[in-house]
């Protein structure tokens, strides 16, 4: 094999595939990212057996061929050349030549044959988004999955079509975010929890373009995202998500309005006097058309007022400071809205259109106190 490529092209496409190399492996073929231009173009892959990420670069094929190189020390060459066009050879003994200007390394490759292809997947069945949605989607939602593996399902995200409206849900068991979306078409009727660890990394390779879109394709055990030159594929998580919609749909007894980045930058200033590990909730006291809020440590105290427009009744209630910060921070409106029942039933932070809702568990009085 012989190719010439730009520095550029390779590394983008190399930084795009390495997202689906294992950290650890017993399969040291899966270490390796595939470099194979055997068809006419050069196509780059990297595979865990999860997650599956390959993609297409520009460049010239002097020599068709096949070879799957070390992820890690190919990433780690490919940065500190210099910028210019890239030639990587290769002979019978797979052992690769990259030449850029005056550098040149040597290194020892793998058979091609030898490493593990994208499983096919049936295209029959799919939805299309733009890359700027899908980003924003995830964005919105990735930070309230939860972080073990004690409960599989939860550390994936719903993604639930019904005619033309992407449902995508999170939830940690402590908390819940939700996004609605409105698609282009309508779409037959489906359910898939797909692994947070592939939307994370998706987050970090799509460009986020408004104008351009992604294909996203199903089937009964994987999903497929295609975008640009760049294709990625997933096993789901099996099993039944929570049934959220009876919880969403719950009353509540007083509504609060109130300016969204004044009440996180007042979070925020509260967990300043919090330690890193310590579990201190902020204490919102709900009144006629103010809300105090509250936090206590061993460094010190906050007591600070913000103007609110309430109806319903008043309330005091605790709150995990840093899960309101995270759904705030998500959020684009200038005022949020606010829904509460009492001092041990979630709050809910949503749009009249509910386009989104933040469902978050309070912090009982007993240990507040």
């Amino acid at each position: 094999m012989k190719i010439i490529c730009s520095k550029s092209n390779l590394l983008s496409g190399v930084n795009t595939v390495s997202k689906a190399v294992p950290s650890k492996t017993t399969m040291s073929i899966l270490e390796c990212i595939l470099i194979d231009a055997t068809k006419g173009e050069i196509k780059l892959t990297a595979n865990d057996m999860e997650l599956g990420i390959e993609t297409i670069i520009e460049g010239e094929i002097i020599e068709k061929g096949i070879i799957a190189l070390d992820a890690k020390i190919f990433l780690e060459m490919v940065r500190k050349l210099p910028d210019n066009d890239v030639t990587i050879a290769t002979d019978p003994s797979f052992k690769a030549t990259i030449t850029c200007e005056k550098a040149k390394f040597n290194i020892v490759g793998k058979s091609g044959e030898d490493f593990s292809y994208l499983p096919q997947i049936d295209r029959s069945e799919s939805i299309c988004i733009s890359q700027f949605t899908l980003k924003e989607v995830i964005r919105q939602t990735i930070f309230s999955i939860a972080d073990n593996i004690t409960n599989k399902i939860l550390t994936g995200e719903l993604f639930e079509i019904n005619e033309d409206t992407l449902k995508v849900v999170s939830s940690d068991g402590l908390r819940i975010s939700l996004r609605r979306i409105h698609l282009k078409n309508s779409y037959p009727a489906k359910k898939v929890i797909v692994p947070g660890k592939t939307l994370s990394e998706i987050s970090k390779i799509l460009p986020g373009d408004a104008d351009k879109d992604v294909s996203i394709f199903f089937t009964s055990k994987h999903i497929l995202f295609e975008f640009d030159n760049t294709t990625v594929v997933s096993r789901l998580i099996e099993g039944d998500y929570l049934k959220i919609d009876n919880i969403l749909s719950a009353d509540y007894e007083t509504k609060v309005t109130i300016n969204k980045k004044e009440f996180q930058n007042c979070i925020d200033r509260s967990t300043l006097l919090v330690k890193e590990g310590d579990k201190k909730p902020i204490i919102l006291n709900i009144q006629d058309d103010v809300m105090e809020l509250k936090m206590n440590s061993v460094i010190g105290s906050l007591n600070e007022d913000i103007d609110i427009t309430k109806t319903g009744k008043d309330l005091m209630i605790g709150f995990d400071p840093k899960f309101l910060i995270d759904a705030l921070k998500v959020i684009e409106d200038e005022e949020v809205e606010i829904k509460l029942l009492n001092s041990k039933a979630p709050c809910f932070i949503k749009d009249n259109e509910e386009n989104y809702t933040y469902l978050i568990l309070p912090v009982t009085f007993s240990s507040v106190n």
